[in-house]
């Protein structure tokens, strides 16, 4: 006579937490400013700007854009601002940095207006090995934003999960 198979993980009180799941689909691209610069290395406001106003941002359409510079040259706060609203008309999110720090950005929005409430007083486990770009800092914030209402935080795969946080009695919600 065969044992019949039992899921525990699908039996359990468990919740899932998928980073992958609040991964904003779309193209991400950046602007490298040094580009934009004399010798890569001068910003000359009249002719920056003319660059600005002569340049077809249409091509950034419904895009994730990061803007930032390569290298060292000194840019004013304003060149980045004049840069973020000539592709406000088109692009779904600018952001200032790397396209990693994009990708940081765009989890801080979704993740700040979530609601948690499922995970109260449960066990979570924030999923590993995603297919998608997670940068570790939505890990960081989704443990940030977990641990104020789950009983315990465990990270990677319901068959090795590190524990990482379980509330005590003495742990204020």
């Amino acid at each position: 006579m065969k044992e019949e198979i039992i899921n525990r993980v699908t039996n359990s009180v468990l919740e899932v937490f998928d980073l992958e799941d609040y991964y904003q689909e779309g193209t991400r691209t950046s602007i490298d400013l040094k580009d934009w610069l004399e010798h890569e290395f001068i910003l000359r406001e009249k002719e920056f700007r003319a660059q600005v106003k002569a340049f077809n941002w249409k091509q950034y359409q419904n895009q994730y854009v990061a803007i930032y510079c390569s290298n060292d040259a000194i840019i004013a706060d304003w060149a980045f601002m004049l840069i973020a609203l000539a592709l406000k008309p088109y692009a779904k999110h600018v952001s200032f940095g790397t396209l990693t720090d994009l990708e940081t950005s765009l989890y801080q929005n979704t993740l700040s207006g979530l609601d948690i409430t499922k995970y109260q007083d449960k066990p979570v486990i924030i999923k590993g090995c995603a297919k998608k770009p997670v940068p570790t800092s939505a890990y960081i914030m989704a443990t940030n934003l977990l641990q104020g209402v789950a009983k315990s935080i465990m990270f990677g795969e319901a068959c090795s999960a590190v524990p990482l946080f379980k509330r005590t009695l003495t742990d204020k919600k």
